[in-house]
Formats: C-alpha cells, sequence, structure tokens
C-alpha cells in the first residue's frame, strides 16, 4: 500500500521518517505541506496528482481547547472550518448560518467534515475526538469561549480542514493524528511542551505503522470499510 504521511513542518514528522524500518512492506513517502490551510491543500493536490496514494496521514502538534494534558496524542473525528463566514452583532455566523452554502453538501455533513473510516480511526487506538481548523491562532477569550460553545472541538489546527476536504471530495482513505503541545490562548510559550508532544506523536505514528504493516494486505478491507 502507498502511504502518504504529511505534515506542516519536517519536525513534526521526522523521528518518524528516521525510525528503522518506517512501514515495512508498505511504501511510504511524505510531504511536508507548509503552514495553513492554503498551501496544505496546494501541497496535498499536488502530491495527489503525482502519485495518488492509498492512505494519507496527516500528523501534527495541536492547541488543546478543553486543557487536555501536553503529549496527549489523539485521532480527529471531524472537523470544522471554524472562522470561515463572519463576526456581526457580537457573535460568528458560519457560511452556512449566512445561506452561503449548504450544510449537507458534500462533502459536509451538518457543517461538518466527517471522517467515515471507521476502521482506520478503530486501528489508531486513540480516542476519536472533533477538531476545528482555523487560519488565525486563537487567543481572544470571547473567539474561545464561541468555539467551544459551538463546535465541541477538543484540538485546533492550522491545516486538518484540508486534509479532510480534499480527502473526502478525492475519495481517499485519511487519518489525522494530533498531539496537544498547549492550551489555545495567551501565548505563554512557558507552559507549552512541544518537544513531549513531538515526541509522543511520533511513537504513536510509528506504531500505527507497523500496525499496518501486521495487517498487511488485509488492511486494503479496512480503507474501505465506510460508517
Amino acid at each position: 500500500m502507498n502511504i502518504l504521511l504529511a505534515a506542516a513542518t519536517s519536525f513534526e514528522i521526522q523521528p518518524a521518517l528516521d525510525f528503522p524500518g518506517t512501514g515495512g512492506s508498505h511504501r511510504i513517502s511524505s510531504v511536508v505541506t507548509g503552514v495553513g490551510s492554503l498551501p496544505a491543500s496546494f501541497s496535498l493536490m499536488r502530491q495527489i496528482d503525482r502519485d495518488r496514494p492509498d492512505l494519507i496521514i496527516q500528523a501534527g502538534i495541536a492547541g488543546s481547547l478543553n486543557r487536555t494534558s501536553p503529549g496527549q496524542v489523539l485521532c480527529v473525528r471531524d472537523e470544522t472550518l471554524a472562522d470561515l463566514g463572519v463576526w456581526e452583532d457580537g457573535q460568528f455566523k458560519s457560511i452556512f448560518d449566512l445561506r452561503l452554502a449548504d450544510p449537507n453538501q458534500p462533502p459536509f455533513s451538518e457543517g461538518r467534515l466527517i471522517n467515515p473510516y471507521r476502521t482506520l480511526l478503530e486501528l489508531t487506538g486513540l480516542e476519536p475526538v472533533s477538531a476545528i481548523t482555523v487560519n488565525e491562532i486563537s487567543t481572544h477569550p470571547d473567539r474561545i469561549a464561541w468555539y467551544r460553545q459551538r463546535t465541541s472541538a477538543v484540538v485546533e489546527s492550522l491545516e486538518g480542514g484540508a486534509l479532510h476536504y480534499i480527502c473526502l471530495q478525492e475519495q481517499i482513505p485519511f487519518l489525522q493524528i494530533r498531539s496537544v503541545s498547549n492550551d489555545v490562548g495567551i501565548r505563554d510559550k512557558s507552559k507549552w511542551n512541544i518537544p513531549l508532544a513531538i515526541q509522543r506523536l511520533n511513537d504513536r505514528l510509528i506504531a500505527l505503522l507497523e500496525e499496518l504493516d501486521r495487517r498487511d494486505n488485509s488492511i486494503l478491507n479496512a480503507v474501505n470499510d465506510v460508517s
């Protein structure tokens, strides 16, 4: 199986790429997309056009919206494009609230981008959570409170929504794995733990690749198991 590992920055997945025998019998390639949804979208589509993968795994660090402990690794079940819309009259209105888009027009389902590959999500052994994708790292308390209230998201990233949107449109099985490095809010880096987040992210990523190798061809059934 052709597996593509994607990350916004090289340091987020380098330990897994350097690990001896990564991927085993599967062919592993990687792409560093750059930070943000636009670079991620461009890089992913270019890679898909060049060498269409059987599975895309996006891995990276993330901020926590519910005070999840640094170093906790999660898999993302669904994504919300949380800042696509307008702040008006003291509240945020999404493109769906504004009736500029249908919340159930594929690839959206009730305004969310949901990973339908149930068996793959279970294979990670990680807690499946909701996430939001934003273009501006959230620091304002009112906006953070709004995201918590409206989305029930656990983590925030800058690229996850791009992965979900593209893979759902292209019908490519995918996983998004995130390791918490900090709480979303005031950027006090003395409270961040990026080294721990990266270490645990790569530990779980290596374990996942080893499990995919153990499953060998039977994993093809998993990637085709859509809920």
